[in-house]
């Protein structure tokens, strides 16, 4: 948090735009007074920190969640203002900076594996892992993560961990909507594949 807070001291100062402006005025306003960026950042640091937790572990999440501001605040003239909702664009950020500081693939299972274990993604999924033996759900699912392409895990775990819809989660990836659409029905296909005969074994 400390680099975003300590730029110039600009960002420091409180603003005084009121709360239920939208994202895009106050990144419009922060091209002419820098510090009006505060407003963005305190609206969503919190969300995008939970996000990075859940999928780095807290460690990382801290000194993920300042860079992704930081690089926000440095790329702010190119944000779109038609969009009124930041937070498509700082999990786009946030994504990219995840592929980048991945210390490992096994780390990464591992942060998918308490992830879904944690919050679930589908009832589909949810019935099939309650017939799993507990110890070895949050493994099996984790490794079929790990098979996944970047492109599909990221739009998976948006939909999973963050209140995106669609249209978020398309603008957060760089795709259009019928893409995010048509991802998530292949891998919510894809893993009931691999899960579901584990199942099977599992209840014989």
């Amino acid at each position: 948090m400390g680099p975003l807070r300590d730029m110039s001291g600009q960002m420091a100062a409180s603003t005084d735009l009121p709360v239920g402006r939208r994202d895009g005025d106050a990144i419009a306003a922060s091209l002419r007074e820098p510090g009006r960026f505060a407003v963005v950042f305190d609206r969503h640091y919190e969300e995008i920190a939970s996000y990075l937790s859940r999928r780095a572990g807290r460690s990382l999440a801290e000194e993920l969640a300042s860079e992704t501001f930081v690089r926000a605040f440095a790329a702010r003239a190119g944000y779109d203002l038609a969009y009124s909702d930041a937070r498509p664009w700082l999990y786009g950020i946030a994504n990219n900076l995840l592929r980048k500081h991945a210390r490992s693939e096994e780390r990464r299972r591992r942060a998918y594996a308490r992830a879904i274990e944690r919050d679930g993604f589908s009832d589909e999924l949810d019935a099939v892992a309650g017939r799993v033996d507990a110890s070895a759900e949050a493994r099996v699912i984790a490794e079929a993560l790990a098979r996944l392409s970047p492109a599909d895990r990221d739009t998976l775990l948006l939909f999973a961990l963050t209140d995106l819809d669609y249209e978020g989660i398309a603008v957060a990836t760089g795709v259009p909507v019928g893409t995010v659409r048509s991802r998530l029905h292949r891998v919510r296909r894809h893993l009931q594949s691999e899960l579901e005969p584990r199942d099977e074994r599992s209840r014989a």
